[in-house]
């Protein structure tokens, strides 16, 4: 009888303990990809079954959280994606995800309170999509709500505005999507300056007529998967405050290459005018417009050769801008860099200060 009583209380005693136990130790937080507490900037799908679909350069996850260590479920569709991993607004380390289903470690060893983390997506549409799971949050785990931006900027661009060799610092220029870093684009730059919400809707090689494969900026623009013309963007989710159109860097070359395929397909066999050109960029403004009715539209241009001295282009866009007759519509023009190839991190610095010198000096948000 005594020895079933002491063994009764020991088990009692161990149950007890683990009761006790379990209730000190904080349990791992599992954060699914639809959670609202999670903030997305750019043009996602998102589907409970499949997870979040991430396409275009500059597209990003952010969490607020406390834990010392946090992971990611991620999947690529190529494996040729590259995003930057940003604690506490510093770059700690960047991410290429494969193309299986894989539970990435992000951050550890971080200090006790509150963090923000975000996953900042360098490269194109054209590199495959990413899918997004969950976070995991580990030790003393804890999920916050990441408080929306109140200012909004949207973006729509060349390789100027994705990116395009800012990571290639031998100076090759290459183009490849480990060189890509729109992190560190003009554009990317200007909205960290206003702690907007920044949406970037670029692709190199792209026109605004013609560009050097079979689509054009009027093609993808109200796109959410560029690659499906079937995936509209619903562009009352967001209403940009000020939006910024830099086109027509490779329209400038593409018009003088009459024997390109993609010159025939767009022109036929003539050159296009003056009037048409000027009309082309009219035509795709008021798209933004009657999409956009309170934004402020700054059409910019350069810093490539398309702002050389000498350069109609700069005309075009500014005589499209006088027969829109709108006072929310801005012109600005990059000086030329007067340097070969894309521009570099200096370069992009420099354009983003002209950007927000302009925006500060006439644009009231």
């Amino acid at each position: 009888m005594f020895h079933i009583k002491t063994m009764t209380k020991i088990f009692q005693f161990l149950l007890l303990s683990v009761i006790v136990l379990g209730c000190s130790v904080k349990q791992d937080v599992v954060v699914n990809h639809s959670n609202p507490k999670i903030y997305y900037q750019g043009r996602i799908v998102q589907n409970n079954e499949t997870g979040t679909e991430l396409f275009w350069p500059g597209t990003s996850i952010t969490i607020e959280f406390e834990g010392t260590e946090i992971y990611a479920l991620l999947q690529d569709e190529k494996g040729e994606n590259f995003y930057n991993v940003i604690v506490d607004n510093k770059v700690v380390k960047v991410l290429n995800p494969s193309n299986k289903k894989e539970k990435y470690l992000l951050a550890t060893g971080l200090s006790q309170g509150k963090h923000v983390l975000q996953l900042f997506r360098k490269t194109e549409f054209t590199n495959g999509k990413t899918t997004f799971f969950n976070f995991s949050i580990h030790k003393n785990a804890k999920l916050l709500s990441v408080e929306p931006k109140k200012r909004k900027i949207e973006f729509y661009g060349n390789s100027i505005s994705a990116g395009h060799g800012i990571d290639d610092l031998e100076g090759k220029d290459r183009g490849e999507a480990q060189f890509y870093n729109n992190y560190l684009a003009y554009s990317a730059l200007t909205a960290r300056h206003y702690d907007a919400d920044y949406n970037c809707i670029c692709k190199g090689g792209i026109g605004l007529m013609i560009s050097w494969f079979p689509y054009t900026m009027p093609d993808i623009y109200d796109k959410i998967n560029p690659l499906d013309k079937n995936s509209f963007w619903d562009f009352s989710k967001k209403n940009p405050d000020i939006v910024v159109v830099n086109l027509f860097q490779n329209d400038s070359w593409l018009v003088k290459k009459p024997n390109s395929e993609m010159f025939k397909a767009a022109f036929g066999t003539t050159e296009p005018t003056k009037e048409y050109i000027i009309n082309s960029y009219k035509t795709f403004i008021l798209s933004l417009r009657k999409h956009y009715p309170n934004a402020e539209i700054i059409c910019a241009l350069g810093n490539m050769d398309v702002t050389k001295v000498g350069s109609p282009w700069p005309s075009y866009v500014q005589e499209a801008k006088t027969q829109l007759n709108d006072p929310k519509i801005h012109t600005l023009f990059f000086p030329y860099k007067e340097t070969k190839g894309h521009p570099t991190r200096l370069e992009h610095e420099a354009m983003s200060k002209l950007l927000i010198k302009y925006i500060d000096e006439n644009i009231k948000w």
